[in-house]
């Protein structure tokens, strides 16, 4: 995600899923999208951030941590 806006809209795409208590960027370019929650589905996740419809780069991969 190299703009303000791309990063923006993934994390409130990543928000709006169920379960999600947390999400914040991580990386050296803040290219990486970290979610904490409970029952998270990280396919999920990673589907819906490959399917939104914007016209900067996509995430690739999603990772899911767990609250305990």
């Amino acid at each position: 995600m190299t703009c303000d806006k791309c990063r923006s809209k993934a994390m409130a795409l990543v928000a709006a899923t169920s379960g999600v208590d947390s999400v914040a960027l991580a990386g050296d370019g803040k290219d990486q999208v970290v979610v904490v929650g409970d029952g998270v589905d990280s396919v999920k996740l990673t589907t819906v951030l490959r399917n939104a419809k914007e016209g900067c780069p996509r995430a690739a991969r999603a990772a899911v941590i767990s609250p305990w």
